[in-house]
């Protein structure tokens, strides 16, 4: 088989997960998106092994080896990542990523561009004058 049909067939792949990172909101369709890349890179590598250890007379196969342990990290990178993609649809109720971003940057659901309206900035200086006039009483 010639080198050039598993790369692009990887090739395929990897625009594939990459389209899905990009244009999912879900956050399990990203992580699967992620998946798909690891996978093409995988086939890179194995193809690429094949491919050289015709041309080498010593056959290493450390293509395979790092396919290995790409499998190894993305299996360890899909269970922390749905953890914390459970723990946030607990916490927050939805696993949208775009509604997350907004939560995070601290945007207000009205659309104003203030988090902090002008009565919750006078709050602190209020109790504090409170707190003077209670000591020297």
């Amino acid at each position: 088989m010639h080198l050039a049909y598993p790369v692009v067939l990887s090739a395929l792949l990897f625009c594939t997960g990459l389209y899905g990172v990009l244009a999912r909101r879900n956050a399990i369709l990203v992580l699967m998106s992620v998946e798909l890349m690891l996978n093409a890179v995988n086939l890179n590598l194995v193809a690429f092994d094949v491919w050289l250890s015709r041309a080498a007379e010593e056959t290493l196969h450390s293509g395979q080896a790092l396919a290995l342990f790409t499998i190894a990290i993305a299996a360890a990178e899909i269970g922390i990542g749905l953890a914390i993609v459970l723990a946030v649809h607990r916490n927050r109720g939805t696993a949208d990523i775009d509604k997350l971003r907004d939560t995070a940057e601290g945007h207000d659901p009205d659309g104003t561009g203030d988090s902090v309206s002008d009565s919750d900035a006078d709050v602190p200086t209020t109790r504090a004058a409170g707190t003077k006039t209670e000591a020297t009483a």
